[in-house]
Parts: structure tokens; C-alpha cells; sequence
């Protein structure tokens, strides 16, 4: 599952990205940019074809499994980890 995503933004000198946000990233950690326009043009996420495939085959799971009578709602499940803390 991916985690949350932290947007940076920089500009483009002399054909060169300039980033000046500060980080907590370590010394040398490499990071992936990708533009939002080609983001958007995927369809607002950077899952490829098998990904999106897999996630629709879950979601269309989740959706049979309600309709089955097997969901457990949500307020009950976050209250009964309340309890094991």
C-alpha cells in the first residue's frame, strides 16, 4: 500500500529541476519526480495497467462481499481497537 505523498515543488533553470524545500529525507536518499500533468493524464494516480486492474478486481471484491452481508461497519471495527490499546 503506497503512503502518503509529500508534493515538493521546484522550477526549472537552465533545463535543471531547482528544489529548495526543506526535507527530512537522509543525505543522498534519491527521489522520483513526476510531473502533475502526466499524473493527471493516468488518471490522477501512478498505478499502471496490472495495478488499476488489481485494485478494481478488490473494490469490485469489497462491493460483493457487502452485498453478501459479510461487512462489519467501520465505527465498530476502529472502536474495538480503541480497546486493545
Amino acid at each position: 500500500m503506497m503512503s502518503a505523498v509529500k508534493a515538493f515543488k521546484a522550477q526549472v533553470r537552465g533545463g535543471r529541476l531547482v528544489l529548495d524545500e526543506p526535507t527530512e529525507l537522509p543525505e543522498g536518499e534519491e527521489v522520483e519526480l513526476v510531473a502533475l500533468d502526466e499524473v493527471l493524464a493516468r488518471g490522477g494516480d501512478t498505478l499502471d495497467d496490472q495495478e488499476r486492474g488489481r485494485l478494481h478486481e478488490a473494490l469490485d471484491e469489497g462491493l460483493r462481499q457487502l452485498k453478501a452481508g459479510q461487512a462489519v461497519d467501520a465505527e465498530v471495527v476502529l472502536a474495538e481497537l480503541r480497546t486493545r490499546r
